[in-house]
C-alpha cells in the first residue's frame, strides 16, 4: 500500500449501527427515553460574562454547554447531528433545512472568490446547476466537472486554486461507484478537501472511514423514509463543525439555513431503525434488478455481476446492508419512459411518478427529464444520462411476488 492511499481495513472496524446504539444511549432531560425538544428560540446565560465569550467561540455546546440562539446552535438540532456523524463515524455534525443547504454552506466555507471545485459530473441537478450556474455568477467559484470512476481525470483536474474535490458515493442517477480510498488519496496530495455526498447510501458505505473529509447528506431522502420532511446533515471534524457556526464567517450561521428543532426530534426517533429500512430496500432493489437483467432488460444496480463498479462496491460496501435501493431501466426514449411510469403508477399501482427517494413506497422519475433537467444536453450525454433512463427507489410496502407481477405487468403493456 502507498504512503498516499487510506488505510480501507478501518471501515471494515467500524460499526456504524454499534456507534449509534451507543451515543442514543443517554437520557432526556428529565430522564425520558427519547431527547427532549428544546424549542427556545434564546438562551439565557448565568453570568454576563459567559455571553460574549459565546460570541468569541470560546463558549459552546462541547465547551461549557453554552446555547446563544436557534440560528446558532440548539441542543435538539445538535444531539440529532451528534447522531448521525456517530452512524458516519465522524467527530461532530450539524443539520440544516434542506440537503442544498448543507452542501451549498460547505462549498460556501470552504471555497473564496476565484477558488476551484473538482466535481463528478454525474451528480444531483441541484448540486450541478450550484456548481455550473450559481457561483461562477455570484461568487466566481468555478467547477470541472469530470468522470469520477476515471482517476487521472480526476488528478489532471486539479489546478493550484482547488479547494474542493467533490464526489457521491453513489452517483444520481448513474449509480457509478466512488472510489472513495483513491479520491481521498487525489484530494490529500493537492491538499483539498474531500466532500462526499452519502445521500444514496446511508449505513452502507462510511467514507469518512474511506478518506472522506466531509460528507453531507439529504436527510429528506432514506433517513426520514417518509417523504415528509426536508432536512440535511454535514459531518465534519470539530473544528470543521465549528468554523461553519462561527458568527462572523460561518456558513451555516450567516446564511442561516436552520432546522427546526420538532423536525430534528422527529428524524430522531427515525434513525435507530434506519438500518432495518436501507437493508430491505437493498433486498427488494437486488430481486428485482436480478429478475429484469434475467429477462433480458437494460437495469443498472451495483448489486449484479455485470455493474461496472460491482468488484469496488463488494469491496467498500457494508454487506449486511446490501447494495443500496435504487436501481436504473434504461427504456430508451422519453415516449416510452413517460408510458412505462404511467403505466406503473395509474394501472398497476406499483409505485409514483415523483422525484425523491428513500420513501417506504417507490417513487420513479425520468432523470433527464426531472431530477437532472437542469443538465444541458451535452452535460446529460457527458454523464450518461439517457432521455429514456427511469431511476427507481424501490420501497418495502407490499410482498415482492405482488410488486414483481405488477413490475412485469408495465413492461408487457409497453
Amino acid at each position: 500500500m502507498s504512503p498516499q492511499t487510506p488505510d480501507t481495513s478501518r471501515a471494515k472496524d467500524f460499526d456504524p449501527i454499534e456507534s449509534l446504539a451507543t451515543l442514543r444511549h443517554e437520557f432526556g432531560e428529565h430522564g425520558g427515553v427519547n431527547m427532549s425538544i428544546e424549542a427556545s428560540t434564546t438562551f439565557t446565560v448565568m453570568d454576563a460574562e459567559t455571553m460574549p465569550r459565546i460570541f468569541h467561540g470560546e463558549r459552546g455546546p462541547e465547551i461549557g454547554g453554552c446555547y446563544l440562539y436557534g440560528r446558532h446552535f440548539n441542543p435538539t438540532v445538535y444531539v440529532l447531528g451528534r447522531q448521525i456523524a456517530a452512524m458516519e463515524g465522524m467527530a461532530s455534525g450539524y443539520c440544516t433545512a434542506s440537503g442544498m443547504a448543507a452542501i451549498a454552506g460547505v462549498l460556501t466555507q470552504l471555497c473564496d472568490s476565484g477558488d476551484h471545485i473538482v466535481s463528478s459530473r454525474a451528480v444531483y441537478g441541484g448540486t450541478f446547476a450550484l456548481m455550473s450556474d450559481y457561483f461562477p455568477k455570484k461568487s466566481g467559484v468555478r467547477t470541472s466537472f469530470v468522470d469520477i470512476t476515471n482517476l487521472a481525470e480526476v488528478e489532471t483536474a486539479f489546478t493550484a486554486k482547488t479547494k474542493v474535490l467533490y464526489a457521491e458515493s453513489l452517483s444520481n442517477p448513474t449509480l457509478r461507484v466512488a472510489d472513495i480510498p483513491e479520491l481521498g488519496a487525489i484530494a490529500k496530495r493537492h491538499n483539498a478537501t474531500l466532500i462526499v455526498d452519502n445521500t444514496f447510501c446511508p449505513l452502507i458505505v462510511s467514507p469518512a472511514k474511506l478518506g472522506a473529509d466531509v460528507v453531507v447528506h439529504s436527510l429528506t431522502k432514506f433517513i426520514s423514509g417518509a417523504s415528509d420532511i426536508v432536512a440535511g446533515a454535514v459531518c465534519g471534524s470539530n473544528e470543521f463543525i465549528a468554523s461553519l457556526m462561527d458568527v462572523h464567517t460561518g456558513s451555516l450561521m450567516l446564511l442561516g439555513p436552520t432546522m427546526d428543532p420538532k423536525i430534528a426530534h422527529e428524524l430522531s426517533l427515525r434513525v435507530p431503525h434506519l438500518g432495518l429500512r436501507v437493508a430491505e430496500h437493498g433486498r427488494r432493489a437486488l430481486n428485482f434488478a436480478t429478475r429484469l437483467r434475467e429477462r433480458g432488460f437494460h437495469v443498472v444496480y451495483p448489486g449484479l455481476p455485470d455493474h461496472p463498479d460491482h468488484a469496488l462496491a463488494k469491496r467498500l460496501f457494508r454487506p449486511e446492508f446490501g447494495f443500496g435501493g435504487l436501481f436504473t431501466i434504461d427504456l430508451e426514449s422519453k415516449e416510452r419512459a413517460f408510458r412505462f411510469m404511467e403505466l406503473l403508477q395509474n394501472r398497476d399501482r406499483f409505485g409514483y411518478m415523483a422525484v425523491s427517494l428513500g420513501y417506504f413506497d417507490t417513487p420513479m422519475s425520468c432523470s433527464a427529464s426531472s431530477t437532472s433537467s437542469e443538465l444541458s444536453d451535452d452535460a446529460l450525454r457527458a454523464a450518461g444520462i439517457r432521455p429514456g433512463l427511469v431511476r427507481m427507489s424501490i420501497g418495502y410496502t407490499g410482498s415482492v411476488e405482488q410488486r414483481w407481477e405488477q413490475l412485469e405487468d408495465a413492461f408487457k403493456r409497453l
